[in-house]
């Protein structure tokens, strides 16, 4: 690829991120900048809300062509709330999410949470985060939650392959998976962000396993840059 088509591809795909976001409803883009280069994106400045950060990122994953996202957009909360009042409604939010164990619990510093406790599978770990990640006032999260269950009983690469296949927003005939202990590796090629996750939370359900490795390549179609690469 020469470096003037290139500098044409980055431009092409900043402004495309640039417009997603100004696009999105569950965004305020005014404070955020982008920068593109070979695919990679990042995005800078400020927004109002945790939820906002992790919706510029998600709205980025969707332009075509875009290979990986770092956020870097920093939370600047244009009303300060207590944390008490924040760990008020983090309790209640937990708490409302009836396939939740009572031994997840979360700690407030600063506007920053922190969870911690047990869980079955890695799918109620995400469950737990997702919960509390909107509570107004959240500047962050550190998710500390230990999946306890032990080492699959049986053999999960079946069910696991099952489930990809079942998955109506994904096309799982490009993923391969391995099961090593109880880390699940995911790897092959999807056509979007959207598959590549859909892949992932399938994967999550697994009982007895504890971390999944995605190495899914997302690659676009009728992408230029991938023309050469067969990838897939």
């Amino acid at each position: 690829m020469t470096t003037v088509l290139l500098s044409q591809t980055d431009h092409r795909i900043r402004d495309a991120v640039m417009q997603q976001l100004a696009w999105d409803s569950q965004v305020d883009a005014s404070g955020i900048g982008v920068t593109a280069r070979n695919g990679a994106v990042t995005l800078t400045g400020f927004i109002d809300s945790y939820a906002g950060k992790l919706a510029a990122e998600r709205a980025a994953k969707r332009v075509r062509g875009v290979r990986a996202v770092a956020n870097d957009i920093q939370v600047k909360l244009r009303l300060e709330r207590t944390d008490a009042d924040i760990a008020a409604d983090a309790a209640q939010a937990l708490f409302m999410r009836a396939t939740l164990p009572e031994s997840v619990q979360v700690v407030v510093h600063s506007g920053h949470l922190t969870l911690t406790g047990r869980v079955s599978t890695l799918f109620q770990r995400a469950a737990a985060e997702t919960a509390v990640r909107s509570i107004r006032g959240v500047k962050g999260i550190v998710n500390r939650i230990e999946v306890t269950s032990g080492l699959p009983t049986g053999d999960v690469r079946e069910p696991i392959l099952g489930a990809l296949h079942r998955e109506t927003a994904l096309d799982a005939r490009g993923i391969e998976l391995a099961v090593s202990g109880s880390t699940v590796t995911l790897t092959g090629c999807v056509r979007s962000w959207h598959e590549r996750e859909a892949a992932e939370r399938a994967a999550m359900h697994a009982p007895g396993i504890r971390r999944v490795d995605n190495r899914i390549t997302v690659v676009w179609p009728d992408d230029p840059a991938d023309v050469d690469d067969e990838i897939c």
